[in-house]
């Protein structure tokens, strides 16, 4: 995976779901290192909890759309989701 900077991550640079987890799971690896400056522990920190809350929120929109998939008797088999979750985010 190719290294995401913060300004591409607040401007939108990290679009799909598994980038943004990817870039977690590394600032969380940062913020687990000794030898990092106090100030840059806490922009990685602020960034994990903005990426965190968004990673929640779409989430919560995947098990929504699965619960109505699941409990609509009127979707067709051959019925393609709408993964525009997916698409164009932030």
């Amino acid at each position: 995976m190719a290294k995401k900077t913060a300004a591409a991550a607040k401007s939108g640079g990290m679009k799909n779901f598994e980038e943004r987890l990817g870039r977690l799971e590394t600032l969380g690896e940062q913020i687990r290192k000794t030898d990092i400056p106090l100030d840059e522990a806490l922009a990685a920190f602020e960034e994990g909890i903005r990426l965190a809350r968004a990673l929640e929120n779409d989430l919560e929109k995947i098990e929504n759309r699965i619960e109505i998939l699941m409990n609509s008797t009127t979707a067709a088999i051959d019925e393609s989701p709408d993964l525009e979750l997916f698409d164009g985010e932030e």
